[in-house]
């Protein structure tokens, strides 16, 4: 598998799945430009250790929720690389509760900044993406988004709203080709995941068949897989990298 000389994109870069699929694209030969929100320090530690893999690699600033900025982002790349092969929707966020405890804050900033974010950036790298009639865009959701799951309405919404906008945009750009493609995480061992409570963590693990949380890495080779030319007569679909539990 060889992404020499492709110029990709992963939103929310710096840490956790993020940081781990930009790592995956450099291993193989990609420039990778990130977009981290808050953490410079992180975000260019990250840019750091994709130029030690011998490609370029760029940390942009931006809330993945705007809209303009998206477009400014992507023109960026551009501008610098001359174009961009590969976008990796990866920008997401939680503020769990239930239902009727939710607040229309919370119901709205994770909408935003799951679903809005995948709006903004893949219209905007649609633009570069038909002119050089070709790229692969691989957008990070959950099988929450799949299964749903008690006390994340807004997560999961988000998260089953990104497959059917992928499925759209697939059929939509198809004809210049350009591919879609979903990557749905299950329980995966990250920063965000390490605060879970030791007795859900033993819960999701029985309900797990492959019986252990899976790795960040586990999740970068499917984007990487979808990224390449080993998919290319793949568009549309949903890969769950779960160990089964969304079976």
């Amino acid at each position: 598998m060889n992404l020499k000389d492709k110029n990709s994109l992963v939103t929310g870069g710096s840490r956790g799945i993020g940081k781990s699929i930009a790592m995956k694209l450099a291993e193989l030969g990609a420039n990778v430009a990130i977009t981290y929100s808050r953490s410079a320090d992180a975000a260019e530690e990250v840019v750091k250790e994709m130029k030690a893999l011998g490609v370029k690699a760029i940390a942009i600033q931006a809330d993945a929720v705007d809209f303009a900025r998206a477009d400014e982002v992507i023109n960026e790349i551009v501008e610098e690389w001359g174009s961009l092969d590969i976008l990796v929707n990866n920008a997401g966020i939680t503020k769990d509760n239930l239902i009727l405890r939710m607040d229309e804050k919370a119901w709205d900033d994770v909408i935003n900044t799951n679903l809005k974010s995948v709006f903004n950036y893949s219209k905007a790298a649609a633009k570069p993406m038909m002119r050089a009639r070709g790229g692969s865009i691989i957008n990070i959701s959950s099988v929450v988004g799949i299964s749903g799951n008690a006390g994340q309405s807004n997560y999961a919404a988000s998260k089953a709203g990104i497959v059917g906008f992928t499925k759209s945009f697939a059929k939509e750009l198809a004809s210049r080709n350009i591919r879609a493609n979903v990557v749905a995480p299950g329980y995966i061992t990250t920063e965000m995941t390490g605060s879970l409570d030791e007795k859900l963590l033993e819960a999701i693990k029985s309900e797990t068949p492959l019986g252990r949380p899976g790795e960040p890495e586990e999740v970068a080779n499917s984007v990487a897989f979808l990224a390449s030319e080993w998919s290319s007569y793949i568009t549309g679909e949903v890969i769950r990298v779960d160990g089964g539990m969304a079976m």
